[in-house]
């Protein structure tokens, strides 16, 4: 009888909560990705899209099943390798994959891939749709976090 209440026990340990596996950064901003980038001399933007790809992995991996690749080996392997096109890939879908996650947790936020495909790529050719789009993506990864870090 002992050991069959410990291992109702044990199990209940086992099981998956709710609760945040940890506190995700909900502090990423446009202008510290550009001061930090020219301080840095390019580093900081891959940090700052290794953090989201990380995040993201933690927020949603559990409800859609899916991964997002890391962006180092994204940035260092495959995307010279592709000659860039996983790097369009890779953005698509990690910009589907928060839209996909703000509407599942129901946050007020209209974000997705047609936001990569209309600000990063047709926005560059009036020079400020890729600074729109990192501010858009950063939006959208802070609310996600600051919900994440509240609710698990």
């Amino acid at each position: 009888m002992v050991e069959t209440s410990n291992a109702v026990a044990q199990e209940q340990v086992y099981q998956t909560s709710p609760a945040p596996v940890r506190q995700l950064n909900a502090k990423r901003s446009l202008l510290k990705f550009i001061l930090l980038g020219i301080i840095t001399l390019g580093i900081y933007p891959i940090v700052f899209y290794s953090g989201i790809s990380a995040d993201i992995n933690v927020i949603a991996g559990r409800y859609d099943g899916r991964k997002t690749m890391h962006f180092c080996l994204l940035c260092f392997l495959v995307g010279p390798i592709t000659l860039g096109i996983a790097c369009l890939v890779w953005f698509h879908r990690i910009s589907e994959r928060i839209g996909d996650e703000l509407n599942r947790r129901n946050i007020d936020y209209s974000f997705g891939a047609k936001d990569f495909w209309l600000w990063f790529v047709l926005g560059a050719f009036i020079i400020v749709g890729p600074f729109v789009y990192v501010h858009k993506l950063a939006t959208a990864s802070n609310k996600l976090a600051e919900h994440y870090n509240i609710n698990g």
